[in-house]
């Protein structure tokens, strides 16, 4: 059975993204096709990135970095809820990220995302940034419009064609996420 973290991608006091990640979580936690586990970052409270060597060296001295690693290294794909903050994503996840390199590596990612514009900055951003992580990211994203999936741009209230764009997307994530476990076999064999 497949493990893929669903990842609250803001630290941000009061954030939206914590109804859209619980959404996300409770809707793919009914999938009979993987396990779905809900990551807060709030909860896992790294610094900025303190490591002293590139994390593509696997040489973490930190206990904070080392405990991320041991989290993200036992899943086989992720789906990260992100804002998009000033064109990008948030500063936390794309720290989270970048403490860590192989943990990545051969693993599959779906986003969501939501702000003024959807989102769609931020995942633009983010899938170069699995591209270097070597993550195969999937083509299916949910995008969530401040002005029309937020009633007073707070209170989470998705139209319903976002369902349909949510199983699209974790159909093509576990898929994904299949194929990569082949790929993290044969890394480990050779």
């Amino acid at each position: 059975m497949l493990d893929i973290a669903v990842i609250l991608g803001s630290t941000r006091p009061g954030c939206n993204g914590a109804a859209v990640a619980t959404w996300v979580h409770k809707l793919a936690a009914q999938r009979a096709d993987a396990n779905f586990d809900l990551l807060d970052l709030r909860d896992v409270q790294l610094p900025l990135l303190d490591e002293y060597v590139p994390p593509s060296l696997g040489q973490y001295s930190q206990e904070h970095t080392k405990a991320w690693a041991r989290t993200i290294e036992r899943y086989d794909g992720f789906v990260f809820v992100t804002p998009e903050y000033n064109h990008s994503t948030s500063a936390a996840l794309k720290n989270a990220i970048d403490f860590l390199y192989a943990e990545w590596n051969n693993k599959a990612a779906g986003f969501v995302s939501y702000g003024l514009q959807g989102g769609l900055r931020a995942v633009e951003h983010l899938r170069q940034v699995m591209t270097e992580l070597q993550v195969a990211d999937v083509q299916a994203q949910v995008c969530l419009f401040i002005h029309t999936d937020f009633e007073n741009y707070t209170q989470f209230a998705p139209a319903p064609h976002h369902l349909r764009t949510l199983e699209e997307m974790l159909d093509q994530l576990v898929a994904w996420s299949t194929a990569m476990q082949g790929l993290r076999r044969a890394a480990l064999a050779a």
